[in-house]
C-alpha cells in the first residue's frame, strides 16, 4: 500500500478501519448528548473524517495499483479479519461518504423540522452507525463480517424509517416491512455463507476464491451462490424482490429517503457484484447462467413494470420510489450483460443515481418544509412559488428521463452500447420503453409543477427554503449537469471499478 498519498502517511496506513471505526465510535457520544445540533456536529465531523480517508483510499487504488490489505491486529489472512479495497469499491466509498456529508448538510432544518426534540441525538447516532455500517460492507474482505456490517447498518435504518412516524403513523409500518424483508434477506445471505464455508473452510473471500477454483460444479457451492444472490438481490431492491422499498422511501423522514436513495442499494449491488466476481468468477458456467437467466429478465422487468406503476402514484416519493426500483433494474442489466463494458455501464448508473435522485428527494424535502406537500396535484404553481427548488427537481427530472447533457443520459448511453455490444437488441428496447414511462411519470409533476396555477386560497404560505437545504440540493443539480457534458472523470472511475472486478486476483 502507497500510504499518504493525499493524508500523513500514520493515518493513511489504517484509512480503510478508521473509515468504518471513526462513525461508529462516535455514535456513543452522540446518542449521550441532549442538544440535536452538537450530535448533528458529530455526525458531520465523521463523516467529513470519512470522507478524507476515502480520497486516500481512491488515490492509492487508481490505475493499476494493487489491492490495499489491512490485518485487523495484524493478524495475517486468511486467518485474521481482513479488510481490502481496490479500484471497485474506493469508488463506492467516495460515493458513500460524499453522499453523507450532503444529506447531513440537509438534515439540519428537515430534521428539526420532522423529528422530536428529545430524539434528535439518537437520530444522528443511528444515522452513524448506518453510515459505519454500510462501510464496513464495502470495505470488508471476509464473507461473515459483510453479514455482520449489513446488519449493523440494516437494524439503525429500521429505526429511522420508524422515526418519520411523527408525520405519517405509516412509517411504523414500513419499518416494519423492511425488518421483516430484511432478515429474510439477511437469512438467505447467511445460509449461502455457511454453504460457501462448508465446503471450502474459510470465510476469507480472497482465499475462498482460491478454493472456489477447485469446486467448479459443485452442487453445495451452486446452491450457496444462489442464496447469496438472493439475499443481496433483495438487499438491492431487484424486481420482484422490492417490496420494502417504496414504503421505506415515502414515509420515512426527509434526510433518510435522501440518504437511502442514494446509497443504500448501491452497497448491495456492490456486494453482488464483489461475490459474482471476486469470489465467483463470470466464467463459471452457473455464474454465467445466473446472470442471463435470472438476473437479466428480472432487471428488464423491473425497468419496465415499476415505471409503469409510477405512473399511477399520486404521492411524489412513492412515485420516485418506484422509480428507483426501475433504475436498479438499470444497474442489474449492466451486471446481467456479464461484459466489462455492462459491468462498467452497471457502476456508472450506480453513481450517476445517486446523483439523480439524491437532487430529487432534496428537492421534495424542500417542498415539504416550505409548503408542507406530496401529493403531485398540490404541486400547482410551486415553480413560481420556489423556482430555484423547482429548477433542482427539473434538472433531477430530466436527468431521471436521459436528456442530453444530462448524467442520466451518459448512463444509459454506455448501457445500450454494452448491450448492443453483447447483440442484446431487447435489452435497448427496454431500456427506451423505460425511458419513455418515465418521460410520463415525471411529466406529470413537472406540469404540476412549472404550467398549473397555484391555487387560489392555498391552506399553507409558501417560506423561504433554508440555505441549508438549498447548498447541497443546487450542489447535486448541478452535479448532474456538469458531468453530463463531461463525462470523463465518473466514466473512468466506473470503468477503473469493472477492472478491478473483472481482474480481481484469487491470490490474497
Amino acid at each position: 500500500m502507497t500510504v499518504g498519498q493525499f493524508l500523513p502517511a500514520a493515518l493513511a496506513a489504517h484509512a480503510p478501519v478508521l473509515l468504518v471505526a471513526i462513525p461508529l465510535i462516535l455514535s456513543a457520544p452522540a446518542a449521550a448528548l441532549k442538544s440535536g445540533r452538537a450530535a448533528w456536529a458529530i455526525a458531520l465531523a465523521a463523516s467529513v473524517a470519512a470522507f478524507l480517508f476515502a480520497i486516500e483510499l481512491f488515490l492509492a487504488t487508481r490505475g493499476d495499483a494493487p489491492a490495499i490489505s489491512y490485518a485487523l491486529g495484524n493478524w495475517a489472512p486468511p486467518i485474521g479479519i481482513e479488510f481490502r479495497v481496490d479500484g471497485l469499491n474506493a469508488a463506492l466509498l467516495m460515493l458513500l461518504s460524499a453522499s453523507a456529508i450532503l444529506a447531513l448538510l440537509f438534515a439540519l432544518p428537515s430534521v428539526e423540522d420532522e423529528i422530536e426534540k428529545d430524539k434528535r441525538a439518537l437520530f444522528y447516532s443511528a444515522f452513524l452507525v448506518v453510515l459505519a455500517g454500510l462501510a464496513g460492507v464495502a470495505t470488508t474482505g471476509d464473507a461473515f463480517n459483510l453479514f455482520v456490517f449489513l446488519e449493523i447498518s440494516s437494524i439503525p435504518t429500521y429505526a429511522l424509517i420508524a422515526m418519520g412516524a411523527g408525520h405519517d403513523r405509516r412509517a411504523l409500518t414500513s419499518s416494519f416491512n423492511y425488518l421483516v424483508m430484511g432478515t429474510i434477506g439477511a437469512t438467505f445471505f447467511v445460509i449461502g455463507v455457511g454453504f460457501l464455508y462448508m465446503s471450502t473452510g474459510t470465510l476469507n473471500m480472497a482465499d475462498m476464491a482460491v478454493q472456489l477454483v477447485e469446486l467448479r460444479g459443485n452442487r453445495v457451492v451452486e446452491i450457496g451462490f444462489a442464496f447469496i444472490l438472493v439475499g443481496l438481490g433483495l438487499k438491492a431492491a431487484l424486481f420482484p424482490l422490492h417490496l420494502w422499498l417504496p414504503g421505506a422511501y415515502a414515509y420515512a423522514p426527509s434526510f433518510v429517503t435522501v440518504f437511502l436513495a442514494a446509497t443504500a442499494t448501491k452497497v448491495a449491488f456492490y456486494a453482488i457484484i464483489r461475490f459474482s466476481f471476486d469470489v465467483f468468477s463470470v466464467g463459471n458456467g452457473f455464474v454465467l447462467n445466473s446472470f442471463t437467466y435470472v438476473i437479466t429478465p428480472l432487471a428488464i422487468a423491473g425497468m419496465i413494470i415499476a415505471s409503469a406503476q409510477a405512473l399511477f402514484q399520486s404521492d411524489v416519493r412513492r412515485l420516485l420510489a418506484y422509480s428507483s426500483v426501475a433504475q436498479v433494474g438499470y444497474m442489474m442489466l449492466g451486471l446481467g450483460i456479464g461484459t466489462q463494458a455492462g459491468v462498467s455501464a452497471g457502476v456508472l448508473h450506480l453513481i450517476n443515481h445517486a446523483m439523480i435522485k439524491g437532487a430529487l428527494f432534496m428537492a421534495l424535502g424542500a417542498f415539504a418544509i416550505s409548503y408542507g406537500v406530496r401529493r403531485i396535484e398540490n404541486f400547482k404553481g410551486l415553480g413560481q412559488a420556489l423556482p430555484v427548488s423547482s429548477a433542482a427537481f427539473t434538472v433531477g427530472a430530466l436527468s431521471l428521463i436521459g436528456v442530453p447533457f444530462t448524467v442520466g443520459f451518459v448512463s444509459k448511453f454506455y448501457l445500450i452500447q454494452a448491450a448492443l455490444q453483447k447483440g442484446w437488441a431487447f435489452a435497448v428496447v427496454a431500456i427506451l420503453i423505460s425511458s419513455v414511462l418515465a418521460v410520463f411519470y415525471c411529466y406529470r409533476v413537472l406540469v404540476n409543477l412549472w404550467v398549473a396555477p397555484r391555487p387560489d386560497g392555498a391552506s399553507r404560505p409558501v417560506q423561504r427554503v433554508p440555505y441549508m437545504i438549498l447548498a447541497p440540493l443546487l450542489v447535486l443539480a448541478l452535479m448532474n449537469l456538469v458531468f453530463g457534458v463531461n463525462a470523463e472523470p465518473i466514466v473512468n472511475m466506473a470503468e477503473t471499478a469493472a477492472a478491478a472486478a473483472f481482474n480481481a486476483g484469487v491470490a490474497p
